[in-house]
């Protein structure tokens, strides 16, 4: 996993939609909170993306932006961010590339490690947290950055 301190990589994946996006765009209006998880629709993941979708307001009232990124394609992203009602981008990456770039990959290339890293508007990581399934650390990662 990239450590705090470290450039980000930059990454054009499609969104929700098809749309391509580089993490460059998703920094354009503030820092981000960039959440690397294994699946749509599973418990821990849908647990995961409901609390950040609570916590939302108040991480945008503080100019945070929010994005994550998973191996599913980007039909089952946006059921899933219908289903949940979830604001913010999911981003698709099926052939692994951001999740490589970004050390998150899983034990023996199988899945996907529970990462969230915060990255400023000049591309440092700030700060991460890898919690693959203690997912109450992700939720106090955020807390900290809401207030």
């Amino acid at each position: 996993m990239l450590q705090p301190g470290t450039h980000a990589p930059e990454f054009v994946l499609p969104d929700h939609t098809g749309k391509d996006v580089e993490l460059s765009t998703l920094l354009a209006d503030g820092p981000l909170i960039l959440y690397f998880y294994p699946a749509d629709f599973t418990p821990g993941c849908t647990r995961e993306a409901c609390t950040i979708r609570d916590m939302f307001t108040d991480l945008r009232a503080v100019g945070l932006q929010v994005a994550g990124i998973s191996p599913q394609d980007t039909a089952s992203h946006a059921r899933f961010r219908k289903e949940q009602r979830l604001p913010f981008t999911l981003l698709s990456d099926e052939d692994k590339v951001a999740i490589k770039m970004y050390d998150v990959d899983g034990p023996f290339g199988v899945g996907v490690r529970r990462a969230t890293f915060l990255i400023n508007q000049d591309r440092t990581i700030q700060d991460a947290v890898l919690a693959d399934v203690l997912i109450s650390r992700h939720a106090e990662f955020l807390e900290k950055r809401s207030c």
